[in-house]
């Protein structure tokens, strides 16, 4: 359980952000229907429309299993007291990395920052450096070593001016959100339940054992080709890195 300020009061980590909608602002009978859909779909991809993937009024699917798109913390004061989010409505973690895909904004600022342009062309899921093949299977393509989110091109510079994107939600531990569904296909009334379970976000995997190490592989070769790599977290996991020394000019960057 976090640390609470209010000596007895119950601080959980529950749903912050759901299909894109905030769960606070949730009507009850939305908060009912949603998690009895969860658990009528058990596990199927017959998910609603996510409002970030969406691009130009599109019909992309949420492609995250329970359409959890962040997580925030909530409070009971001592006793049988009313639930209440414990910071501002800004104060999410993002569970999920299209989150960050919102109106396309991020995609504009790199563009703008990076590449000098406002509408850079973006391509996903690019494969990046191959592994060396030894011995049999020499004729054999070589697998990508990974693969980064997000390519961003500015189409038509001469040389051609483009940067790699990296967004990085972060990951939780403890209770399942299956959980929390269940309990609140059962929650009647109008006040807002407290969550069900016991679950935090984990920086320690997200940071230092999943973002540092892409890091360390990928920034180096970027240099060595004079091109920048773009992260993107959210305010919580950003306050959780350890100190980088800033640079005045976009030029001098390893990471914007």
């Amino acid at each position: 359980m976090p640390e609470s300020g209010n000596r007895g009061a119950t601080s959980l980590y529950g749903i912050g952000e759901w299909y894109g909608l905030s769960f606070v602002a949730l009507s009850p009978a939305e908060r009912l229907a949603l998690p009895q859909e969860e658990i009528s779909l058990q596990g199927r991809l017959e998910r609603r429309r996510c409002p970030f993937r969406s691009r130009e009024g599109g019909e992309e699917r949420c492609a995250k299993r329970g359409g959890v798109c962040s997580l925030r913390l909530y409070q009971r004061e001592a006793g049988r007291g009313p639930v209440r989010p414990v910071k501002e409505e800004t104060e999410v973690h993002t569970v999920c990395p299209y989150r960050f895909c919102e109106g396309e904004r991020i995609f504009r600022w790199i563009g703008r920052e990076i590449l000098g342009t406002e509408q850079p062309t973006v391509v996903q899921e690019v494969p990046f450096l191959e592994r060396a093949v030894r011995g049999k299977g020499r004729g054999e393509r070589p697998s990508p070593v990974g693969r980064r989110d997000h390519v961003l091109v500015h189409s038509g510079s001469e040389p051609l001016a483009w940067c790699a994107l990296e967004m990085q939600a972060v990951y939780f531990s403890g209770a399942k959100m299956e959980a929390e569904f269940e309990a609140l296909a059962q929650t009647s009334g109008s006040a807002l339940p407290l969550p069900a379970g016991r679950r935090h976000p984990d920086y320690r995997s997200s940071g230092p054992q999943r973002l540092m190490p892409q890091l360390l592989i990928t920034v180096p070769t970027l240099r060595r080709w004079g091109k920048r790599m773009c992260v993107v977290v959210d305010r919580g996991f950003f306050d959780e890195l350890g100190r980088m020394e800033q640079v005045s000019d976009v030029s001098s960057c390893d990471i914007a």
